[in-house]
């Protein structure tokens, strides 16, 4: 039994980051400076972590696997594991696809011992959200045993056609702690290995040996959440592309068309070849024709079934481009050391409860903090570099 006296914690306890002890008050009584710059340094070592010169896999097909299982119904999560996967799926979609415009997802479920693919790999969010509230919203969804094995080897017929300079992806949130197999699963993940499929595990339970011998081989990422908020966390580190694999990062110049729609072509009713196999689709005007074989699709980004050309549009490049050049980690100075006491991207000056300000290492400028969280999150650009005319000039004198 352990003496209360001593000091030392239980082993529940060691290792566990105490967040109530860093918050304090300001002189009035307000607790939100405290809390933003416990989210500022959860963002800022993320920043450090990401490494720069890597290349990175811009076009991802990713299929998810969801266990559709009995121990989805646990209420450890609340109110149920399944709910809380839902609804923080839901923000993953949209943050992954908005990240990363040139790629597509697809989920599969797993249960009764069967794997079922309910959506096909898209882009469309609406499409993806409908089906799975559809297929996964109401607890007689969950029933059975998943077979990890079986909803693999249904991602792996899929993904293996995709071409290689395409990154291949598969994300499991596993729930149950055991798996209903027709056969050898270590055949299955050295075919995913062979094949360059990278397989990356999410535990809702506990960990679970066989999926973290399925991540070390093939090169992705195992975690068992902790609760709620790290399970959120855990599926926002797979929204940003990841590095390349060495086997798949032969230097190669990618082929792609930008749709059009002719003036005098939009009000011919035609069927996308996106619901064609389906069977789902419908007669209508508009929509995205190839520019190569002039067929039909609803949504982009696609890669054309007829002429094999991978179809996207200009926005989808631009909002893919800050990826390949990101805004480095602002210094941390303190403002007392500062000339000037107002922030250049708001103008604002710097708030009596703020000790330190940001400087970026390129055009000395200084920012507060809700500028430096704007610009490394959704601005993706420095303003006063963007703003430099030393750089600019020096970009129009060697271009």
């Amino acid at each position: 039994m352990a003496d209360d006296d001593d000091g030392k914690e239980y082993r529940w306890e060691t290792g566990y980051e105490k967040t109530w002890e860093a918050i304090q008050e300001d002189e009035k009584g307000n607790l939100e400076a405290s809390v933003a710059e416990i989210i500022q340094r959860a963002k800022r070592k993320a920043q450090l972590e990401r490494k720069g010169h890597t290349r990175l896999g811009m076009m991802r097909h990713m299929y998810v696997i969801l266990d559709a299982s009995e121990a989805m119904l646990d209420q450890d999560l609340k109110p149920t594991r399944q709910f809380c996967t839902l609804k923080l799926l839901e923000s993953f979609m949209e943050e992954f696809l908005h990240e990363s415009p040139l790629s597509q997802l697809g989920f599969i479920l797993t249960r009764n011992k069967r794997a079922e693919k309910i959506s096909e790999l898209s882009g469309n969010v609406k499409k993806h959200l409908e089906i799975l509230k559809t297929n996964f919203s109401s607890p007689t969804a969950c029933s059975g045993e998943p077979s990890l094995q079986n909803a693999l080897e249904l991602a792996k017929s899929t993904l293996k056609h995709m071409p290689p300079h395409a990154i291949r992806e598969i994300l499991v949130i596993m729930a149950s702690l055991t798996s209903c197999d027709p056969g050898d699963i270590n055949a299955t993940v050295q075919s995913l290995k062979n094949i360059g499929i990278r397989v990356s595990v999410i535990g809702v339970g506990a960990e679970v040996h066989l999926c973290k011998h399925l991540c070390q081989t093939t090169g992705g990422t195992y975690s068992v959440i902790l609760d709620d908020v790290h399970f959120k966390h855990l599926l926002h580190q797979h929204v940003l592309p990841p590095a390349a694999a060495r086997t798949s990062a032969e230097s190669a110049l990618i082929k792609m068309g930008f749709p059009f729609n002719p003036p005098g072509e939009t009000t011919s009713l035609a069927m996308c070849m996106c619901h064609l196999d389906t069977g789902d689709g419908k007669l209508e005007g508009g929509g995205y024709l190839c520019p190569q074989c002039r067929s039909k699709y609803c949504e982009l980004p696609a890669e054309c079934k007829v002429c094999g050309l991978t179809l996207v549009s200009a926005p989808h490049l631009a909002r893919s481009f800050h990826h390949l050049f990101p805004v480095g980690p602002y210094e941390q100075v303190p403002i007392a050391s500062l000339e000037s006491k107002d922030c250049f991207g708001c103008r604002q000056v710097f708030r009596e409860v703020e000790k330190n300000a940001f400087k970026c290492e390129t055009c000395k400028k200084v920012f507060c903090l809700d500028c430096d969280m704007f610009i490394h999150d959704t601005l993706h650009t420095c303003p006063g570099c963007s703003t430099n005319q030393k750089t600019f000039q020096h970009f129009m004198g060697t271009s």
